[in-house]
């Protein structure tokens, strides 16, 4: 096969793969299509089977990092730590669905930012399913807050998204300089994205919803689960400032809290372990094979070209434009390789800082626009669906659609404008 056809094969697969993940046809699981992918390139020769595995050890950090996101959610959710956040939550609504959500929102934003996105998804969303079936309210339009704030909020700090320091590499920013490229960013993100969503969901809220329902008692095992949580937040807050992977913490500390509620229950892993969407991993290593197939084709080489020549003609109009094409392609591709081809990008090209920023608002921010645009958004999708509850890939862009793209020309223009 001659450089050219390869070329063309890879991307082919590739696109086949990613239009199987955006759109599940017969249903079939998401991971089918990334790893089936993946897994012709390497049978087929088109990527050698030592870059396919390369490329899947690239991703050790995320994997260990949803694993132990994944292992503290089951556990939570067994031993009812969800419906008692819910009940104090519903309670606190005063009966106003409207308080509801901006109690929710608020709830998605502290968790996005010291937690990450990932646990918006997967530790928020069952709570606010709970908290809605508590308040016998409509459960979709306050779920459409776990998965549009696990993005709007992904870039406050280093740690709120695992994209970050996949863009960033070995070299994000201290977190003093952070603050101060991105707090204006984050706080006009957060807050359109709020404006849009309650605009556009608020016909759904209704009047009125129950309060006043049985605060259920937390048993041993959810303040364990609850510790838990709160340790690793302290966990992630402690290795960001020491610039360290996140995921072997986050692995450890989930495992161990899964472990002491099991000894303490008497209890045996397999209903734990058994309700844990594991499928998630293969996933992940199957886009990072794809993403690393594409660059040998080479994409990252040109896209660090268009860089280069872009920053040289305007700097402000290159981050816009980069920004924006990023955040196309998180949602053609998923948001984790196409930070991995951005970061590629980064280290051929070595644009100016504001242009870099511009990417990671693009890499976080855009997969808004659709259900597939990041893993958060794939695993927000996986839960709701665990509760019997599912949105298609139309339905979400549509509100997709407007609530994204405000929200990120506000964020770039505000990082144009600071120092």
């Amino acid at each position: 096969m001659t450089p050219t056809s390869a070329n063309l094969a890879i991307w082919a697969i590739a696109a086949i793969a990613a239009a199987g993940v955006l759109a599940r046809p017969f249903k079939l699981p998401e991971a089918i299509w990334a790893v089936g992918g993946a897994a012709l390139l390497l049978v087929s020769g088109l990527l050698p089977l030592a870059e396919g595995l390369k490329a899947v050890g690239k991703g050790l950090d995320v994997y260990l990092f949803l694993a132990g996101m994944m292992l503290l959610s089951e556990t939570a959710r067994r031993e009812g730590l969800f419906d008692w956040v819910a009940a104090y939550a519903v309670n606190r609504a005063n009966r106003s669905p409207r308080r509801l959500f901006m109690l929710i929102y608020a709830v998605g934003v502290v968790v996005t930012t010291f937690l990450s996105n990932d646990a918006t998804a997967v530790v928020l969303t069952p709570a606010v399913f709970a908290a809605t079936r508590k308040a016998r309210v409509e459960p979709l339009p306050y779920l459409f807050i776990c998965a549009f704030i696990a993005n709007a909020a992904s870039f406050v700090l280093p740690i709120s998204n695992p994209a970050n320091l996949v863009l960033y590499g070995d070299h994000t920013p201290a977190l003093g300089r952070w603050l101060a490229s991105f707090a204006l960013p984050s706080l006009l993100s957060i807050a359109a994205t709020v404006f849009v969503l309650f605009w556009s969901q608020g016909p759904a809220l209704g009047d009125h919803c129950d309060c006043d329902v049985d605060q259920p008692k937390l048993s041993q095992g959810g303040w364990t689960a609850l510790a838990g949580i709160g340790l690793t937040a302290i966990a992630l807050m402690a290795v960001s400032a020491f610039d360290m992977q996140l995921g072997l913490p986050t692995c450890i500390l989930g495992a161990l809290t899964t472990v002491l509620v099991l000894v303490s229950n008497r209890e045996a892993p397999w209903p734990t372990l058994g309700k844990v969407s594991w499928s998630v991993l293969p996933l992940v290593a199957g886009l990072f094979v794809l993403v690393e197939a594409l660059n040998r084709t080479g994409l990252a080489t040109a896209l660090s070209n268009a860089l280069r020549t872009a920053s040289v003609a305007s700097i402000p109009g290159a981050a816009a434009g980069a920004g924006a094409l990023v955040a196309v392609i998180s949602n053609l591709i998923n948001n984790l390789p196409a930070g991995l081809i951005a970061s590629t990008a980064i280290i051929q090209a070595h644009p100016p800082q504001k242009i870099i920023d511009a990417l990671l608002i693009g890499v976080d921010l855009g997969p808004n626009l659709s259900i597939t645009g990041s893993l958060a958004t794939v695993l927000w999708l996986t839960a709701i669906r665990r509760e019997k509850q599912d949105v298609g890939f139309w339905r979400f862009l549509k509100v997709g659609a407007l609530v994204m793209p405000p929200a990120l020309a506000l964020a770039i223009g505000a990082r144009l404008l600071t120092g």
